[in-house]
Order: structure tokens, then sequence, then C-alpha cells
């Protein structure tokens, strides 16, 4: 029981900070200062490196390679690629089918880092998956979450 409970819980979070981001930039408000990124420039480079990576294994179909640059704890939670890969395609199609991508100014709130990534699909619908990301104690990025939220930009 506790273990569903937990769950919730981690779920929530990611939302009120996903829901919070956007409010943020629907509203053009400005972060507080001790809410600016602190992941250095190299870093941020390094974080879209491998969503990117994550991004081309998704569209290609090889889960294998996708579902590696999760963190250990989603793939514990998916347990195998194949699984992952379907969670992705029945949720998140919308990062296999964008036809454009680019990423928007990262942020760490709260302590956790998130990169935003514009998505626009073939029907010119703009969303924006919203990446956790967690740094590993080997020193690399691995993805520990996305939502993916409608924008308040439209295309042309």
């Amino acid at each position: 029981m506790s273990t569903l409970i937990a769950n919730r819980v981690a779920r929530l979070r990611p939302r009120a900070i996903a829901a919070l981001f956007c409010t943020c930039l629907f509203l053009g408000v400005a972060l507080p200062a001790t809410a600016q990124p602190t992941v250095a420039n190299g870093e941020w480079k390094s974080i879209q490196r491998v969503i990117a990576q994550q991004r081309a294994a998704l569209v290609a179909g090889n889960d294998r390679k996708a579902f590696g640059y999760a963190t250990p704890a989603i793939q514990a939670e998916f347990g195998d690629p194949t699984s992952f890969m379907a969670m992705v395609q029945t949720g998140y199609s919308a990062l296999i089918t964008a036809r454009y991508v680019e990423f928007l100014e990262g942020a760490v709130i709260d302590g956790i880092v998130i990169q935003p990534l514009r998505l626009i699909d073939g029907d010119n619908i703009v969303r924006v998956a919203l990446y956790t990301m967690e740094k590993q104690k080997n020193g690399t990025w691995r993805i520990s979450g996305c939502r993916i939220a409608p924008s308040t930009v439209q295309a042309t």
C-alpha cells in the first residue's frame, strides 16, 4: 500500500513542476534569481545531446538504445526496452512524429534539472516536452521523466 502512495506522490511532483514551468513560460514570468539554472553551459549541451540521441533512437525504432538513455529507476519501472517503447508510442507519440524540434532554455527548479524541447507536428500543433534529468554517479546525464504540454506558441 505504501508503494502505491509513494508512486502517486512521485507522479504528482513532476506534474506540479511542469505546470509551474508552463505557467512561467505562458506568462513570461522570469524565475527568481535563486531558481536560475546552475548547470554549466557545457552541461546543458550534454543534456541536450542525451535527449536528441534518445529521440533519434525512438524515431528509428531502436527501443534498446532509447531505453538506455533512461535512468535506472525508469528502466526498473518498465522492465525492458519493448515495454518502454510501447509506452512512448502510446503516450508520447509527439516525440516520434514531430517534424521540427528545438531546445528551449533549461532551468533548475527546486533542484530538479528541466530541459524543455519544442515539438511541432505535421499538423502544426506545437507542444513542449519537459524533460527531467538526473546526473549519474559516473557524470553522465540520464532522462528521469518527460511530460508533454501544449504550447502557447503557434506554428505557421
